[in-house]
């Protein structure tokens, strides 16, 4: 792969990463719930989806889910259900979340750690559309003569190190705000917000249409 491909695919990562999406809300909304720091295992989680969506979509399953209809619905309620399960979770805590914000020196449970992480991992590898578009988009930038892994791995590891810089814009710019939401009524407000926008991202992704269908 040349530097000139590279560059070129940097900033359609960039472009694809910064765009709001399932991701981008659920960095922004675990920034309010447990903190910027914490916010970023489910960050972590979501780049870690980043590597098995585009292992998955070298591997074929992008044109499965292209001629497949029945696949492609499956991935797609799954991916839509969790969606909403997340938005009717975020909908019904009305709690001030800055007030169970672990502090440093504060422990740490691994367990909610591994929930955060594993959240990110579940948005990311249940959207289909994302499988599509590195099935799309790879095919681009991909050299026939270079080896297929390195290139893989190069690609993958951009895409993922753009969608942590786009969270941590986007934590950032949520713990800007944080004294706007230090009373309970806007956090609550927030809540609602946040949570009917994770349920319309999942109705949204409910109307994705295959190829095959």
């Amino acid at each position: 792969m040349n530097l000139s491909n590279w560059l070129v695919f940097c900033g359609v990562a960039l472009f694809m990463a910064f765009t709001p999406g399932p991701a981008v809300l659920l960095a922004v909304s675990n920034s309010v719930s447990v903190g910027p720091a914490r916010a970023m295992l489910g960050s972590l989680g979501n780049a870690a989806g980043v590597f098995l969506v585009s292992a998955v979509a070298m591997a074929g399953l992008g044109v499965v889910l292209s001629t497949s209809a029945a696949a492609f619905i499956a991935l797609k309620v799954l991916g839509a259900a969790y969606l909403i399960y997340l938005g009717i979770r975020q909908w019904r805590s009305g709690a001030n979340a800055f007030a169970d914000v672990v502090r440093p020196g504060q422990p740490r449970g691994v367990r909610a750690s591994l929930r955060l992480f594993g959240h990110g991992v579940i948005v990311s590898v249940t959207n289909p559309k994302s499988i599509l578009f590195f099935s799309a988009l790879f095919p681009q930038f991909l050299t026939r003569n270079a080896p297929m892994l390195e290139q893989f791995l190069v690609l993958t590891a951009t895409f993922s190190v753009c969608t942590l810089l786009s969270h941590t814009f986007y934590v950032l710019l949520a713990r800007g705000m944080k004294r706007g939401f230090s009373d309970a009524s806007r956090v609550r407000l927030f809540n609602r917000v946040s949570g009917g926008a994770f349920v319309a991202l999942g109705l949204g992704m409910l109307r994705l249409r295959s190829k095959a269908a």
